[in-house]
């Protein structure tokens, strides 16, 4: 998607947030605390398409906007692939330093059972599907398109420190059904930071493919640990 109008109104950048923002909370709220099971699936399911769809339709419809698929004319692709394996290295670093053996795998190890991701197959293509498309998502939702509304309505560093703030909320409520509050504290201080990263990177480069590449690689150390919490016995401790 290309950059929304510059004469978009304020007043439709606060309607598209409030319409858009909440609703991944609320779908992880209720797959992992109100409702498990199937009604809560069925919320999350229609909060994940509400997600895809909403952000095109607005562009579109309300904002009049021309399609695009983002291209990195400014380039950065390596820029945020070297960010990704920054971010990457802090997060191993972060669990093999601090949080090693403070987390308990049983939590994990029953959500990825409930989820279908309990045998290494398919945990691994789980954890594909995630990093390649999720993670596109959500460049799409949080750094094009919350961020841009954002920017219609806020200074630039407000605006990225916004995106960053919304982008952490609902990592928040998923990591709290399954860790203690101090990991939560931290890996929700660590996805806000990342968000920022990710913003700067959109901004920098007009473009969500460079804050992808990053994600993406990020996201691969984020699945290796989620690896050794569940089929490791002692993780990280060979």
């Amino acid at each position: 998607m290309a950059r929304t109008p510059a004469d978009r109104k304020p007043v439709s950048a606060v309607i598209a947030l409030l319409l858009l923002a909440p609703v991944p909370t609320v779908g992880v709220a209720a797959a992992l605390h109100a409702a498990p099971g199937t009604a809560g699936r069925v919320v999350f399911g229609a909060a994940k398409l509400w997600l895809l769809l909403f952000p095109a339709a607005w562009y579109l419809v309300i904002q009049r906007g021309r399609p695009s698929w983002s291209p990195p004319a400014r380039g950065g692709l390596g820029v945020g692939a070297a960010v990704g394996a920054a971010m990457a290295a802090v997060v191993v670093g972060a669990f093999w330093v601090v949080l090693r053996g403070q987390i308990d795998p049983l939590p994990v190890r029953q959500a990825a059972a409930e989820m279908g991701l309990a045998a290494p197959a398919a945990y691994l293509a789980g954890a594909v599907s995630w990093i390649l498309f999720n993670s596109l998502a959500e460049e799409y939702v949080w750094r094009w398109f919350v961020l841009e509304q954002l920017r219609s309505l806020l200074p630039g560093s407000l605006a990225v420190a916004g995106s960053a703030a919304l982008f952490a909320v609902h990592h928040t409520v998923a990591m709290a059904a399954y860790l203690g509050t101090p990991q939560v504290v931290l890996g929700s201080l660590a996805v806000l930071l990342a968000g920022a990263c990710w913003s700067l990177l959109y901004l920098r480069y007009d473009s969500i493919w460079p804050g992808w590449i990053s994600h993406v690689v990020a996201d691969i150390a984020v699945f290796v640990i989620g690896w050794q919490l569940l089929f490791s016995r002692t993780p990280f401790d060979g």
